[in-house]
C-alpha cells in the first residue's frame, strides 16, 4: 500500500495496513440500496467462525465467493470486522458454492430448487455452461426456453454490473462511489 506524501511517521501509522481475504458470503445482515453499505457474514477457508465484513457493495448475495481488500477494525459493540476497501467476485469452486450462488436470488429465474437441479446435471462445469452455452439448460428437467431467456438476461445484467465495477475500481474509483455511479 502506498501512503500519501508529506506525512509524519505518526500520521502514516494512522493508516491501517491493508490485507486481502477470500471467502463465501453466508448471509447479509444489513444492506442499504441507496448507498450500497452492507454488513455481511463470510465463511473463510480454515476458519470455523464467520467473519463480519462491512463496506459498500454493488450487489452481493449469499453464495458469492469474494476476494476482499481492506483492514481489520474492532467495533465497540459488534467486535472484530473487516472493513472492505475493494473487492472482486471470483467463481465458486465447490458444488455447494455454485448451488448457493445460483439459488441466492441473484439470477432471476433460478431459485434454490432449480439451482440444485442445474448443478446436479452439469456439476463443476455449471457456470461455464451458463456463460458460454446457456441453451444447454434445456437439458435440465423443468427449464423451458422462456425461462432460459430470463436466466440469460439476468446473467448478462449481472456480468455488466461486475464489469463496470472492475473498470471503475481499476481507475481509482472507490467502491462507495462506484456503487453510487
Amino acid at each position: 500500500m502506498s501512503t500519501p506524501p508529506n506525512l509524519s511517521p505518526q500520521q502514516v501509522s494512522a493508516f491501517p495496513q491493508h490485507e486481502t481475504i477470500t471467502g463465501v458470503v453466508e448471509r447479509l445482515t444489513f444492506y442499504s440500496a441507496e448507498s450500497g453499505y452492507t454488513v455481511a457474514r463470510l465463511t473463510r477457508p480454515r476458519s470455523t467462525e464467520l467473519t463480519t465484513i462491512v463496506g459498500s457493495f454493488a450487489n452481493i448475495q449469499p453464495g458469492q465467493t469474494l476476494q476482499l481488500t481492506g483492514f481489520w477494525r474492532d467495533h465497540p459493540q459488534f467486535g472484530p470486522q473487516f472493513q472492505v476497501v475493494n473487492y472482486k467476485e471470483t467463481k465458486p469452486a465447490t458444488l455447494t458454492g455454485i448451488e448457493k450462488y445460483l439459488g441466492s436470488g441473484l439470477i432471476k429465474g433460478v431459485g434454490p430448487v432449480t439451482a440444485k437441479r442445474i448443478v446436479a446435471h452439469f456439476g463443476l462445469e455449471t457456470l461455464d455452461i451458463i456463460e458460454n452455452q446457456i441453451e444447454r439448460l434445456i437439458e435440465v428437467q423443468g427449464i423451458a426456453k422462456k425461462r432460459i431467456t430470463l436466466i440469460k438476461n439476468a446473467w448478462e445484467t449481472q456480468k455488466a454490473i461486475k464489469e463496470v465495477m472492475v473498470f471503475l475500481q481499476g481507475h481509482g474509483v472507490s467502491t462507495t462511489y462506484a456503487v453510487k455511479i
